[in-house]
Parts: C-alpha cells; sequence; structure tokens
C-alpha cells in the first residue's frame, strides 16, 4: 500500500482507484465535464461519490490544444468559492486540483484542497514544491517535455518509455530536496506525445513501477481514442474503458476518468479475471 500524505488526510492506494474529473471551465475538450459553478460541482461530486470515485480532481484551467491559458488570478477566482463550497459539505472527501501555478496551489490548499496535480510535475513554477512541502500536501506529477505555451510540441527521442523512466527518476530527487517524498506519477497520456507513443506508454506501463511511486493514467476520452476509432470524444467511452482495462492490467493504481461509474466497475471486476 502506498500512502501520500494529503495535508489533513491521507490519500491510501491499495488496489487501483478511480479519480473524477470536474472541470470548471467552459474550454475543456469534453463538453459533458464542464461545471462553472459550485452548484452544479457539488451535484457532479455527489454523483462521484454515489458511484464510487476514491477522489475529484478539479480544474479551471484548459490544457487541451491550443486552449486560452487563464492567469493565476483567474484561476483563483473560479476555484476558491467552489472548493470551500465543496469542503463545508464533503469534510472527509480527499480533493484534488489541476493547476501549474504555484499561488492557485496556495490559495487552493488554504480553501480545502487537498493534493495538487501539476502537468508540469514542478517545471513551470517550481515554487509550487515549495507550497506541496509546507503544506504536506499531496501530489501528481505529470511528465511533459514542452513549454507552458508550447505543452503539446512532441520533443525527438528514440525510446519515449526510457525516457519517461530517466524523467521521473530525476524528478524524484527534485522532490525529494523539498520533502516530497511520496507522490504520483503520471506518464502523460496525450500531452506531447504522438498517437502511437500513446498507445506505448499502455502497453509498457508496468515498466513505470520500477519507480516506486504509484501510478496515475489520464486517457480519459483523448483524442488518440477517439481519433483512432473515428468517433468524438462524447462517443469514445468504450473506447477508454478498454485503454483502461490494458493500464491496470499493467499496474496503474488511480484511474482518472470523467466516468466514474464505468471505471469503478472496470476495478472491481478486473482482480477476478486477472
Amino acid at each position: 500500500m502506498f500512502k501520500i500524505p494529503a495535508k489533513d488526510l491521507v490519500w491510501a492506494i491499495s488496489g487501483p482507484q478511480t479519480m473524477g474529473i470536474i472541470n470548471c471551465t467552459i474550454d475543456s475538450f469534453y463538453e459533458a465535464s464542464r461545471q462553472e459553478n459550485a452548484e452544479k460541482v457539488v451535484l457532479k461530486i455527489a454523483q462521484f461519490i454515489n458511484e464510487g470515485a476514491v477522489l475529484v480532481d478539479i480544474g479551471a484551467q484548459s490544457t487541451r490544444p491550443n486552449a486560452k491559458l487563464l492567469s493565476a488570478e483567474n484561476e483563483i477566482e473560479q476555484l476558491v468559492p467552489i472548493l470551500r463550497s465543496i469542503r463545508k459539505i464533503y469534510p472527509d472527501l480527499l480533493i484534488s486540483v489541476d493547476t501549474f501555478y504555484a499561488n492557485v496551489a496556495k490559495a487552493a490548499l488554504e480553501a480545502g484542497a487537498n493534493i495538487i496535480n501539476d502537468i508540469s510535475c514542478g517545471s513551470f513554477d517550481p515554487e509550487i514544491l515549495n507550497v506541496v512541502a509546507t503544506n504536506n500536501a499531496g501530489f501528481i506529477g505529470m511528465h511533459l517535455t514542452g513549454t507552458l505555451n508550447h505543452m503539446h510540441e512532441i520533443a525527438p527521442r528514440e525510446n519515449l518509455m526510457e525516457d519517461l523512466l530517466a524523467y521521473f527518476e530525476d524528478k524524484k530527487k527534485i522532490l525529494a530536496k523539498t520533502g516530497i517524498h511520496q507522490w504520483v506519477i503520471d506518464p502523460g497520456f496525450g500531452f506531447g506525445k504522438t498517437l502511437q507513443e500513446n498507445f506505448e506508454i499502455v502497453k509498457q506501463i508496468g515498466k513505470l513501477k520500477s519507480i516506486g511511486l504509484p501510478i496515475l493514467l489520464g486517457a480519459s476520452r483523448k483524442s488518440s481514442i477517439y481519433k483512432t476509432l473515428g468517433v468524438t470524444a462524447e462517443e469514445a467511452l468504450n473506447g477508454t474503458t478498454i485503454v483502461n482495462t490494458v493500464a491496470l492490467i499493467g499496474g496503474v493504481n488511480v484511474l482518472r476518468v470523467h466516468d466514474v461509474k464505468e471505471a469503478v466497475e472496470l476495478c472491481k471486476l478486473l482482480p477476478h479475471l486477472n
């Protein structure tokens, strides 16, 4: 079992578990995931909890290709009232906030968040690591090689899995220096990878277990899935489930998804079939 610090709580990861995605933005690539106000977010969280989610991941910044980036101030303005509303109703819920700004992370943790989910793993705003460490918060760090304004650029490389292993070993050392030793790695499906590289991550994800940290996969309804199938994001649930099945067999610990019910059922059934 992994035990990840989560500010006032502990994020315990033993068997596979599900994280529900809530996008507090009108710019998310998947329209059904958009929840612009506290009332809608609370209703969505109630649904996710009933369906079996262990935690929720809330973000106000769209990181889809060609999205317009919000400032830290805009993120804080959108997130803080929602986080406060959630925390009043769900005092023991694990809440992750998807941001790469240190100021947003600080404000989010003060408003009730437990975990910071940073797509840059501390590269865009290194101070975010100190914020996490100071608050004894949880941390999810993703593999990303592009810059803030070019995060979807694909870097030239010969072996993606070797690059992923080297990247996370290096990040382990950097995070350890700030006092962060137990955290969650995310290989970055859909970020700065070719379509084939995204699928290679899923096929070979077991190699990342050598890092010694829990693994999160966020492939839900992404373009590599729906473009391969010739469908839309709205029609990509079945494809997502197939990808998540292979990933769980390979050793993924956490599925970050738009569709909690289906992912929870997968997590329950697969141990009986694997």
